[in-house]
């Protein structure tokens, strides 16, 4: 399971992200941007980056730390921004934190080199769990100390918003040609020599058993948050073992 802590201050908004995001202070005196769930898509969004981050920092990709927050709404009240206060006091409960990265930069393709093996384990991975949010006008790249890190995965597994539809969706092959790092020529055949053979069944059960219980329940068509688990699991499973076939652009 993820480490729990409890908010204790909301420092600020971080408006680059749709979902409003903000940078929040707790008490183990770490510093995170949480994702809430009152905001876009939901609990949704959280479970994806709980799966993506899980799935990323056991390939050898560089993602921050997860935490969950446990969120009082009473930290609302003092808010000036209608918006932010509105989307505290429809958030209380537990949601989503991830290490601030200070001094990470944004990254740009024209002033940071990436090698094509490292590009191609990322394209490879962006592939896997059908990630349309890394293209050049939002990489969702930091660098922090020469090393690029990966951020912001709630616009994955789209086929978790429709689940009757998940098999066909999950089948579909990706387009990397607008793919930040596309050209970085991405080895993608290697990366999927090297990362499809690691997701297996046990580890993606390793991933999804840290996706909290609250965050699974009620979905229709499952009786139970870890039949829902399996049905993350499963996806991306099959997909692993063919979707360096089926990437277009990525040269």
């Amino acid at each position: 399971m993820l480490k729990e802590v409890i908010a204790t201050r909301y420092i600020a908004p971080l408006r680059e992200g749709g979902s409003l995001p903000g940078l929040v202070e707790a008490d183990d005196l770490g510093t995170y941007v949480m994702k809430f769930t009152g905001a876009g898509q939901g609990r949704k969004t959280l479970v994806a980056e709980v799966v993506c981050g899980g799935l990323a920092r056991r390939l050898g990709l560089r993602v921050p730390g997860l935490v969950t927050i446990a969120l009082d709404p009473v930290l609302g009240l003092g808010e000036p921004d209608q918006e932010v206060q509105e989307l505290l006091k429809s958030s209380g409960g537990l949601n989503l934190g991830m290490d601030f990265l200070s001094r990470a930069l944004g990254f740009d393709s024209l002033a940071f080199g990436v090698s094509r093996e490292e590009a191609g384990r990322v394209v490879w991975f962006d592939a896997l769990v059908n990630n349309v949010d890394r293209s050049w006008r939002n990489p969702n790249l930091l660098v922090r100390q020469g090393e690029l890190w990966l951020i912001d995965h709630g616009a994955t597994m789209i086929w978790h918003h429709n689940w009757p539809g998940a098999q066909a969706s999950a089948a579909k092959p990706y387009d990397a040609s607008d793919h930040a790092l596309a050209p970085f020529g991405p080895d993608v055949a290697g990366a999927a020599a090297e990362l499809a053979p690691r997701v297996t069944e046990e580890l993606l059960a390793e991933v999804t058993a840290e996706i909290p219980d609250e965050w699974l329940t009620d979905e229709p068509g499952f009786e139970s948050p870890d039949e829902l688990r399996r049905a993350y699991a499963e996806p991306l499973l099959a997909r692993a073992a063919v979707i360096h076939e089926r990437i277009k652009g990525a040269q």
